[in-house]
């Protein structure tokens, strides 16, 4: 059988481990440098500067291979009928109507749309993102 100092003993145990541990001290100030520096590697924010600056330059470089390459390439079965897609133009009901503007720009982004899909395709089979 336990005696009384073993009980006390015991008890005297759990009220520690049911006692709350004090709250720690607050950080300290950091100014605003620590604070900017927190700041960007919280919110990862130069992840998303160099993430935004590449996308940037890919739908460039996607936009240059459509305007400069595949839409010319479209172009030599439609010239006869259409001559530069780019400045095709409808009349109707004495309005014109850019239709090729339209054209080029939707062809761009149905072409930017495959590459990111293809990028994010490889990313999550090599489990890069």
């Amino acid at each position: 059988m336990a005696t009384d100092d073993d009980i006390l003993k015991e008890l005297q145990e759990i009220h520690k481990l049911l006692t709350p541990a004090p709250a720690p001290p607050p950080p300290p100030k950091k100014g605003l440098i620590g604070e900017f520096k927190d700041f960007l590697t919280t919110y990862k924010v130069l992840g998303l500067a160099v993430a935004f600056i590449l996308g940037l330059y890919l739908g460039m470089l996607v936009q240059a291979l459509v305007k400069d390459l595949i839409l010319p390439t479209i172009g030599i079965p439609l010239g006869p009928i259409v001559g530069n897609l780019a400045t095709y133009t409808v009349m109707f009901a004495h309005q014109t109507f850019g239709v090729g503007d339209f054209l080029n720009n939707l062809i761009t982004f149905i072409i930017v749309a495959f590459v990111i899909f293809l990028i994010v395709k490889m990313a999550n089979r090599y489990k890069i993102a």
